[in-house]
């Protein structure tokens, strides 16, 4: 059983010491849902491994909060360890402490002056079709209806506003085989995708600037696969891309500008998730501004900001930690961010 009613630090603590790598939710699940079955003042829904906990007052705003459970695989970085005021360990930047915050506020906030919906999702750090998230809004939209949403994702304890879009391609170069002993006689596809790097190496992204953040665009070879045997002249080549893209293009925009980098060659679109725009000028997101005291800045990333931007519902990345952090061997969540993320949102949601 998680104890929610220890500090924010311990609660983060407990929560990284749950192994919840990807499609592996059930355990930290498991927890989260028996935790939030002790708030009386709470509608507990389990789908999945996916946990929604709503207050029902008929308040005059309805606000969600989100957190994913899952983390990347585990790099040598668990269990937890407290050093120099930092709480070190798997999850614990992205989002554990996001999450421990929220479920801090659920048990805490007997009578907000908001309902609340808390909303647990498995499966954010692996393909889209598993989002937890996004099977909610698909199967059950209702639960997500909001005024306006607040995604506890690392961001430095401050507000980040919208995300970027993210496309993801695979180029393809072809050529023709032959014994490496005579190797004139063939076409090496991996030499030419020597022209594809040089177009990305030659790339200059865009930097936007929306509702006065400036968003900085990128276009980068994430991948590159080819190789028949080592005395084989390969036939075969692809450069996998990533385009991260300002929230002002559409996913249809975004594509034709990959597709125009690389005229010539073909191009297979893997995913293309569009972004959320800033949203700043929203009476509910200055409303959070203020009361956080948090300057925004724009999200580098993709997170499901954009899935409540497609819902209609504004919001904005919120939680404890420094996203840079995310996915390293080394993450850790300063416990300062810990504090102060929790006391901001109980005074607001209060």
């Amino acid at each position: 059983m998680l104890d929610l009613s220890m500090d924010v630090v311990n609660l983060t603590a407990a929560l990284v010491d749950i192994p919840s790598e990807s499609r592996h939710e059930r355990r930290i699940a498991d927890a989260v849902e028996k935790a939030l079955q002790m708030c009386s003042h709470l509608q507990v829904r389990r789908f999945g491994n996916t946990v929604v906990a709503r207050t029902e007052f008929g308040r005059g705003e309805r606000v969600v909060l989100g957190g994913h459970l899952d983390t990347v695989p585990a790099a040598d970085n668990l269990p937890h360890r407290i050093e120099d005021g930092k709480l070190y360990g798997l999850g614990a930047n992205d989002m554990k402490g996001g999450c421990a915050v929220a479920l801090r506020c659920a048990h805490e906030l007997t009578a907000p002056g908001r309902d609340v919906t808390y909303v647990f999702y498995e499966c954010e750090e692996i393909d889209d079709a598993a989002n937890g998230l996004r099977r909610l809004a698909a199967e059950h939209p209702h639960l997500l209806e909001a005024d306006f949403a607040v995604l506890m994702e690392p961001s430095d304890a401050g507000v980040e506003a919208g995300c970027q879009g993210t496309l993801r391609a695979h180029v393809r170069t072809s050529g023709e085989r032959a014994h490496s002993a005579r190797g004139w006689l063939g076409r090496n596809a991996i030499h030419a995708a020597a022209d594809i790097l040089n177009r990305l190496n030659d790339y200059r992204p865009a930097r936007p600037v929306i509702d006065g953040l400036e968003y900085r665009e990128g276009l980068n070879a994430v991948g590159i696969e080819g190789g028949v045997a080592t005395n084989v002249i390969p036939d075969a080549c692809e450069v996998i891309v990533n385009f991260r893209y300002a929230p002002n293009r559409t996913p249809a925009q975004a594509l034709a500008h990959v597709e125009e980098i690389f005229d010539g060659y073909p191009l297979e679109v893997v995913d293309n998730s569009p972004g959320a725009m800033p949203g700043l000028s929203h009476p509910a997101a200055s409303a959070f501004l203020a009361a956080t005291g948090s300057t925004a800045r724009p999200k580098f990333g993709w997170t499901d900001v954009a899935r409540f931007s497609g819902l209609g519902v504004p919001a904005v990345n919120f939680g404890p930690g420094d996203p840079s952090l995310a996915h390293t061997r080394g993450e850790y969540v300063p416990i300062d961010h810990l504090v102060r993320c929790e006391a901001q949102m109980m005074e607001w949601l209060g």
